[in-house]
C-alpha cells in the first residue's frame, strides 16, 4: 500500500485515460478511414509512459524527503516505510523497462520519436527533481510541459503509424493513408499546459515552509504570495480569450458533422471553472489555495474526458 501511494495511482490513471481518449477520438471520428492502429503497441506506449511518470514520482519524493517532513508529514513514505536504496532501484527498473519498450516501438515503426520522447521525459524528471524544482519558475514550466506532452505522445503514435513509404494505390490497401486532423489535441495540450502551470504555482504557495529546508526558490518565495496569485489569475485568464479565438476561427470546422455548441460544452465548463478561480482569487487572494487547486484539477479532468465526449457525438 505504501508503494502504491508513492507512485500516485490516480495521476497515473489520468495519464492512461488521456492517451486512450486520444485513441478513442481518432478511431471514432475517423471511422470511415483506414486508420492504422495496433492495440498491443498502443498499450505498451501507454504502459511505458505511465511507469516513467511513476518513476518520476518516486525520484521526486526521494529528493524531497526533508521538505515533505514539513509540508506533508502524513504522506512521507521514503525513509519512513520504504528505504531510499529500494526507491532508487525501483526508479531505474521502471525507466529501464520504459526505455526498452520505446526502443521496440522505434525499431518497429522506423522512427526515433519514441526513444527521443522517452529519454527526454526520463532525464527531465530526474533533473527536475534534483535541480530545477528549486529554481524559480523553471520547475513549474517543466512539469506543465511534460503534462502537455502526454496527449502529444499519443498523437505521435498515430502520426508515425499512419505514415508509409509505399506508393499510393487505390487498389492496394497497405498504401492507404488516413487524413487525420490532430489540431484538437494540440488545443487540449495547450489548455493542460496553462492550467498545470497555474496549479504548480499554487502548490508552491502551499509548500513554502518545507521548500526553505531544501533551499528552493519558488515564485511565491521571491515575489510573495500576493504577486504569485496574480500570475495564476493572469495565466487562467488566457484560457477564455483562447477559447473565443478557437471558437471563432477553428471550432466549427474542427467539429464538422457535430453540433458546434454541443461539442464545445466541455470547453465552456473549463472556462467557467477557471473564471471562478480568477474571481475568487481577486476576492480572497491567497485564503483558499486548496479550493483553487481542486477546481483546477476538476477543470483538467473535464479536458481529459472531453475526447470521449466529443468522439461519442460523432457516432450519432
Amino acid at each position: 500500500m505504501h508503494f502504491i501511494k508513492l507512485i500516485r495511482p490516480i495521476n497515473l490513471l489520468i495519464i492512461a485515460i488521456t492517451m486512450y481518449g486520444v485513441r478513442f477520438y481518432v478511431l471514432e471520428v475517423h471511422y470511415f478511414e483506414k486508420v492504422k492502429d495496433n492495440a498491443l503497441d498502443f498499450f505498451l506506449l501507454v504502459f511505458s509512459t505511465v511507469i516513467i511518470a511513476a518513476a518520476g514520482n518516486i525520484i521526486n519524493d526521494y529528493f524531497d524527503v526533508r521538505a515533505d517532513r514539513i509540508n506533508k508529514p502524513e504522506r512521507l513514505i521514503i525513509t519512513k516505510h520504504i528505504k531510499r536504496r529500494w526507491a532508487i532501484l525501483i526508479h531505474w527498473i521502471f525507466n529501464g523497462i520504459a526505455f526498452g519498450i520505446a526502443l521496440y516501438l522505434s525499431i518497429k515503426y522506423q522512427s526515433l520519436w519514441f526513444v527521443f520522447i522517452h529519454l527526454l521525459s526520463i532525464n527531465a524528471l530526474w533533473f527536475y527533481s534534483m535541480l530545477f524544482k528549486r529554481k524559480v519558475f523553471i520547475g513549474n514550466l517543466m512539469v506543465a510541459a511534460l503534462t502537455a506532452l502526454v496527449p502529444i505522445l499519443a498523437v505521435v503514435y498515430f502520426k508515425v503509424g499512419n505514415t508509409y513509404h509505399l506508393a499510393f494505390s487505390e487498389f492496394k490497401s497497405d498504401s492507404w493513408i488516413a487524413i487525420i486532423n490532430y489540431d484538437f489535441f494540440y488545443v487540449l495540450a495547450f489548455f493542460a499546459f496553462i492550467q498545470n502551470l497555474a496549479r504548480e504555482i499554487i502548490k508552491d504557495m502551499q509548500d513554502v515552509e518545507g521548500d526553505k529546508l531544501i533551499y528552493a526558490t519558488s515564485l511565491p518565495m521571491i515575489w510573495g504570495e500576493k504577486k504569485a496569485i496574480w500570475v495564476v489569475t493572469l495565466l487562467l485568464s488566457i484560457l477564455p480569450i483562447f477559447y473565443l479565438v478557437f471558437s471563432l476561427v477553428y471550432a466549427k470546422a474542427a467539429f464538422e458533422g457535430i453540433h458546434y455548441y454541443i461539442a464545445t460544452i466541455p470547453f465552456i465548463l473549463v472556462v467557467v471553472i477557471n473564471l471562478t478561480v480568477v474571481f475568487l482569487s481577486f476576492k480572497d487572494q491567497t485564503k483558499r489555495l486548496k479550493l483553487y487547486d481542486n477546481l483546477i484539477k476538476i477543470s483538467m479532468l473535464i479536458g481529459v474526458l472531453s475526447t470521449f465526449y466529443i468522439a461519442s457525438l460523432a457516432t450519432f
